[in-house]
């Protein structure tokens, strides 16, 4: 295909072939437990609907059309079920998702869900990333090591001076004879080893950090942004202030922002060359002639530069040590070193270089651009070119680069695990790297003994290992992600349950569908609540699998917060994101799901009273508009306002983190609780009726105006019996719906006067005798008979068997 013009750029791979979206799984639509809970003590209800009207069908006797009966029945008890359930619950969660975003104790959190959070609040596994969530993803230079002596943080000054005389050495003599930009004493390829002086070598491990790299210079434009493109390096500011560094890796820009640190800065780079400042001012020119990226599975980048000056042809590389003690040249320090580092929780990066004459470049380039021409096996041509050059490789410094920890990381992790909560990390870092973190930020504690899994391979292997780990009690698992493969193939079952048993896990060399494996696997063994937290896009899988996923907007983008249920902004929100928000979410719900079912329980137990007295008669209680104002004008408002409630004070919950442990139980809402309202229901119902009918006078229009004025206020005393913590909300709707209900008996009698409907029973056929003291003292009554024993007995449970949070409120 011809073309014309100028290629600006290739996209080859897009869509679905992208690595971010094949290592992306499909998301789940979530449902909370809550709601799972909700919807089988709804089926019970029903049963318990179908059941109460096949036993008024039967106590008829199933005389005439008793199927048109049983009709009628399932009609009339119809507030059994809960319709106005769903639509409370909703409502519920759509305010506790506002009040989280308005939290000014965790500014820039965004509920991106409305349907989970209560999940907040029963959660028994929390799986975390490591870099960008744990830690800043934040790099800053520590150390540099040249194998007979280390430089740390207190030494750098060292460093500086020993790049500021070396090349003052080096423009001195370019000054005299003007060949040479590179000391005098660097030995050519052919020439026997001589060792080095410590300035020499200096000199050339911060020139190769400098050189080996992706990294850009970034000027911004003073003005903003400029009308014309060509025209826009005239607006540019270069000067050393204005200068950032722009790079797919945080790792890379540490490196470059400490060769600046020490003299030796980048300055300019585009497609075929870089410039380097010196400490003099004096521009160095690298022409690039060859670069190959870095890879997860090759783990190292090099590139091939021209020196402008000397013309001397060098390939420097860098990697990790996995993949470089293999190329570089024998030495005995590399691998202790490197260790070494990683406890101290570094990430490490050995360099090397190779210097190349010109037949030895020109030999390789023909052979890797006839590899690059290949029709097969391209791939696998063109790493055996480039491998033929990564051999002998001289090892000029390992450096060591830390990424330091988020803001309270350390307490934050241990109010969790005061919680209950279980915290696995999941990380793609080398083991040792990994483990050195997990002690710093106290998720493994520093007197805990430690398991590192060995590795493994076959299935004798991992049954050796497995029987060895079994014999330790109470210490935190370490494992990579091959041995966790090897594990999971052979023995599932018995590994997720000893490492359930273990307080905290780590696993390291993670891939992004390994992540997404473990949380389902932790879902199906262990049947609790998982909540996977991560800052980058290879969190995403393990986010969506979870069943409560967060994100956090970190330095990788927002591909995490934006596929999460919740965002935050840091690490340490996720403490008040639990046991402040998913406590409260969690009780709040419970509450007002059940007082939702007791309020439908409550009314039909008062029909199937109705019925049972009147010779079992399918004849409604309640006319249609008292039976609609009574879920909604008339209780609708108090009931909701329980999604202010709260057992405790935010700042109780934080302090006293083993709070959160009873939530995983279950206790708010079970099967337990529900029979409790149950019973509630049908004795409150009972006495509501049965109160009416012995006290009514001459008309039965007293019993409908007695026992649903007191139906009213009793469940506006039930609500105020629910309440732990009062809100000047919840009072304001308690007199809101009992205001409602008094004008409705005063003022809707001229819009009611009908005698056969709604309010006519009892509004236009007898308002003198609901303002009289009778009708008040036998109202009165009844509500007391119906709401007094049980505060009674709330306060006798409160007194001799106080909840958790109840003592500490006291």
């Amino acid at each position: 295909v011809c073309f014309s013009g100028t290629v600006i750029g290739v996209v080859i791979y897009t869509g679905k072939e992208t690595r971010s979206v094949m290592n992306t799984s499909n998301p789940k639509n979530k449902v909370g437990l809550l709601d799972l809970e909700l919807n089988q003590l709804t089926k019970a209800l029903f049963l318990a609907l179908v059941a109460l009207s096949v036993v008024m069908v039967t106590l008829q006797g199933f005389v005439g059309p008793w199927y048109r009966n049983l009709f009628r029945f399932l009609l009339l008890f119809s507030y059994i079920i809960p319709i106005s359930l769903r639509v409370n619950l909703d409502m519920g969660k759509a305010a506790y998702g506002w009040m989280i975003m308005k939290d000014d104790n965790i500014p820039g959190t965004v509920v991106r869900t409305s349907t989970i959070p209560e999940e907040l609040g029963r959660l028994v596994y929390l799986l975390t990333d490591k870099t960008g969530t744990l830690t800043q993803n934040e790099m800053i230079f520590k150390r540099l090591h040249l194998g007979t002596v280390s430089y740390g943080t207190d030494t750098m000054d060292e460093i500086q001076s020993h790049i500021i005389n070396s090349y003052s050495q080096v423009h001195s003599q370019n000054s005299g004879n003007s060949t040479s930009s590179t000391p005098s004493r660097k030995p050519q390829p052919s020439a026997p080893k001589v060792r080095k002086s410590v300035s020499s070598r200096i000199h050339e491990a911060v020139k190769a950090i400098a050189l080996c790299h992706n990294v850009t210079p970034v000027y911004e434009s003073r003005a903003g942004v400029s009308g014309e493109t060509e025209y826009a390096e005239v607006d540019q500011d270069f000067s050393d202030e204005n200068r950032t560094y722009q790079a797919s890796s945080p790792d890379e820009v540490a490196l470059v922002q400490w060769t600046e640190s020490v003299g030796l800065t980048l300055v300019n780079r585009d497609l075929t060359s870089m410039q380097l400042k010196t400490p003099g001012g004096h521009i160095l020119t690298y022409y690039i002639l060859q670069i190959f990226p870095f890879t997860s599975e090759s783990k190292r980048m090099g590139i091939i530069v021209r020196d402008e000056s000397s013309g001397e042809i060098t390939f420097y590389m860098k990697g990790a040590d996995v993949a470089m003690s293999t190329i570089v040249q024998y030495n005995d320090w590399l691998e202790e070193e490197c260790g070494n580092m990683a406890r101290e929780g570094l990430r490490t990066l050995v360099v090397a270089k190779k210097s190349l004459t010109e037949e030895q470049y020109q030999d390789f380039e023909s052979r890797y651009n006839q590899a690059k021409l290949s029709i097969h096996d391209r791939n696998l041509k063109v790493a055996a070119v480039v491998e033929s050059l990564e051999r002998e490789m001289e090892l000029l410094c390992l450096t060591g680069v830390e990424d330091q920890l988020q803001a309270d990381v350390r307490p934050t992790l241990e109010m969790l695990r005061n919680a209950g909560i279980k915290i696995w990390m999941l990380t793609g870092d080398k083991l040792e790297t990994a483990t050195c973190i997990a002690k710093s930020s106290h998720l493994v504690s520093r007197t805990q003994d430690i398991h590192i899994f060995r590795p493994v391979t076959t299935r004798g292997e991992a049954h050796l290992e497995l029987n060895a780990f079994r014999r330790k009690h109470d210490c935190a698992l370490v494992i990579s992600g091959d041995s966790l493969e090897v594990c999971l193939k052979y023995y599932e079952h018995e590994f997720v349950e000893l490492a359930c048993q273990c307080p905290a896990v780590v696993c390291c060399r993670c891939s992004p569908t390994q992540k997404a494996h473990i949380v389902k696997l932790l879902q199906h063994h262990t049947g609790k609540r998982t909540c996977a937290i991560g800052d980058g896009g290879n969190d995403v899988s393990m986010i969506q699998a979870a069943d409560c996923g967060i994100g956090i907007e970190g330095k990788e983008g927002k591909q995490a917060s934006l596929a999460a249920d919740f965002s935050i902004t840091q690490f340490k929100h996720i403490g008040r994101l639990l046991m402040v928000h998913g406590r409260n979410s969690y009780k709040r719900s419970a509450a007002l799901g059940q007082f939702v079912m007791h309020r439908g329980l409550i009314i039909s137990t008062m029909q199937a009273v109705f019925s049972s007295v009147f010779y079992f008669a399918s004849v409604p209680l309640y006319q249609g508009f008292l039976m609609v104002g009574y879920a909604t004008i008339y209780t609708m408002f108090p009931v909701f306002s329980l999604v202010l409630d709260q057992d405790v004070k935010p700042e109780m919950a934080l302090l006293y983190p083993e709070l959160y442990k009873d939530l995983t139980k279950g206790r708010s809402l079970s099967f337990k609780t529900f029979l409790i309202w149950v019973l509630i229901s049908i004795y409150q119902g009972g006495i509501l009726m049965y109160g009416a009918l012995l006290l009514f006078e001459s008309e039965f229009v007293h019993v409908v105006a007695i026992s649903f004025t007191a139906l009213i206020l009793t469940e506006l005393l039930m609500v105020a019996l629910t309440i732990r913590t009062w809100h000047w909300l919840m009072v304001v709707a308690e007199f809101l719906s009992l205001g409602c209900y008094v004008a409705s008996l005063a003022f809707l009698n001229e819009y009611f006067g009908d005698s056969h409907y709604l309010f006519s029973l009892f509004v236009s056929a007898d308002v003198a005798f609901i303002t009289t003291v009778t009708f008040l003292w036998k109202v009165s009554a009844i509500t007391v008979v119906s709401c007094l024993p049980l505060y009674i007995l709330k306060y006798l449970k409160r007194k001799f068997s106080p909840p958790s949070y109840s003592k500490l409120t006291s």
